[in-house]
């Protein structure tokens, strides 16, 4: 905590310790953790729908061999954002973070994100497009500063309870926001749909980055980010073999590689990579003791993988440790002293491991026919909650927000909310009283 300013321990509305002894990151963490949006991460979707893939597997492509999966349940937003946040607790501790703000920024970076994922992510953002678009970051902060029920303040102008959200410190919400632009304004790419922030948050958003520098993200952030990069390229190429659909010995085919690269480049690298990178970053990693050549369910070959996935893990904190160490010294790397440097290869490396997830496991066409009925269940859900809203199908915390909008905009950002802040269950459980008994 000495090496962080007083201002960045403020928070947007002041407020006295509870108990002494606790440091204001300490209080953001507990926070983050005990908020109903983080369980809520319980019941979405990370990458494969819970639930969709069968506990007993056979053989999926030639030549994979048939095995028995010992436990075929996919990681949810929950596992990952914990996994996350033990992968940037310890790189942004060793790099002279404090721990606790890293953490707090890792366990709070996916909690906007809306049912069914990335797929639940774009059905929603058509949805909005005339309103702001929807961006699964923007909303994270949203709900840390707005949404998530904890502190209230008095409204200057109508003395009525405004919330303010977790009310985190500043350092904390700069620490979760991976991209610190509003929508259209990525420094390099303006037709980008990635973004941090909605024009209705732009005033609480302009407090976090006091004193930064634009489109600049902060120390841990970055940590964070690649944390994030980290724990989902390793741990979806593990469910991917636990699953049985990732082969590691077709990854030795010149076929499968071919198929593999088109995925990566322009999606998980530049679009002027050269595929000798990346078959030179696939090789480096077959060539170590460790990496999982089979895989047959058996408690040997599952400790083999969670060895793999350690070893894994380590690899690219170590190489992004040792660089930005080379780079900016042995001191404490806080907030805006420094910037994470990730060696090319390492990027290239964990561009592999999401590639080869992305083709074997999220490309599968059972994937691909889920998603599209997704699709369908959000945008049918907005309909109909456009149709009935406020007296069906809002809780009462998005009924209040509805009644006290005051044009048509507004209240089409509530019903984005409640949808957002639903698991996948409860999406298509609401989709189904407000549609099939309407029909």
């Amino acid at each position: 905590m000495e090496f962080y300013a007083e201002a960045d321990t403020e928070r947007w509305a002041a407020e006295p310790d509870k108990r002494p002894g606790r440091t204001a990151f300490q209080r953001d963490r507990a926070r983050v953790l005990h908020s109903g949006a983080l369980r809520r991460l319980s019941g979405k979707t990370q990458v494969v729908t819970p639930g969709s893939l069968p506990r007993a597997l056979g053989a999926t492509r030639a030549g994979a061999t048939p095995i028995q999966a010992w436990d075929a349940s996919p990681r949810t937003r929950l596992t990952h954002s914990l996994e996350c946040a033990q992968v940037g607790r310890e790189l942004g501790a060793a790099l002279g973070c404090d721990p606790d703000l890293v953490e707090a920024a890792c366990l709070a970076h996916d909690m906007g994100h809306p049912p069914f994922g990335h797929n639940g992510e774009q059905a929603l953002n058509d949805f909005a497009k005339d309103i702001g678009g929807f961006e699964g970051n923007a909303q994270s902060l949203r709900l840390l500063t707005r949404l998530e029920p904890k502190r209230f303040v008095r409204s200057s102008v109508t003395g009525e309870p405004v919330s303010v959200g977790l009310n985190l410190t500043r350092a904390a919400l700069d620490a979760a926001t991976k991209y610190p632009w509003a929508r259209g304004g990525h420094p390099s790419d303006p037709a980008s749909v990635k973004f941090g922030v909605y024009e209705d948050d732009l005033p609480v958003f302009a407090w976090v980055r006091e004193g930064a520098a634009p489109y600049r993200k902060c120390f841990e952030a970055q940590v964070m980010d690649w944390s994030d990069d980290v724990a989902y390229s390793v741990h979806d190429f593990e469910d991917g073999l636990h699953a049985g659909h990732v082969d590691p010995r077709a990854l030795r085919s010149a076929t499968e590689r071919a198929d593999i690269w088109r995925v990566a480049i322009g999606r998980y690298v530049p679009a002027d990579t050269d595929p000798q990178e990346l078959t030179e970053a696939l090789e480096r990693l077959i060539e170590q003791d460790w990496w999982p050549h089979g895989y047959d369910g058996s408690a040997v070959s599952q400790a083999r993988l969670k060895d793999a996935t350690s070893q894994l893990i380590g690899r690219f904190c170590l190489a992004a440790e040792g660089a930005t160490r080379a780079a900016f010294g042995t001191g404490h790397l806080t907030r805006y002293g420094a910037e994470l440097v990730v060696p090319r290869a390492a990027r290239n490396e964990c561009a592999v491991l999401k590639a080869v997830a992305d083709r074997y496991v999220m490309q599968r066409d059972e994937q691909e026919r889920l998603r599209a009925d997704q699709r369908v269940v959000l945008a049918e859900l907005a309909d109909a909650l456009t149709a009935r809203a406020p007296f069906e199908g809002l809780d009462p915390q998005f009924r209040a927000l509805y009644d006290e909008a005051d044009d048509d905009r507004t209240r089409k950002r509530v019903i984005v909310d409640q949808i957002a802040s639903l698991t996948d269950a409860a999406a298509r459980s609401l989709h189904s009283r407000l549609t099939v008994h309407h029909r």
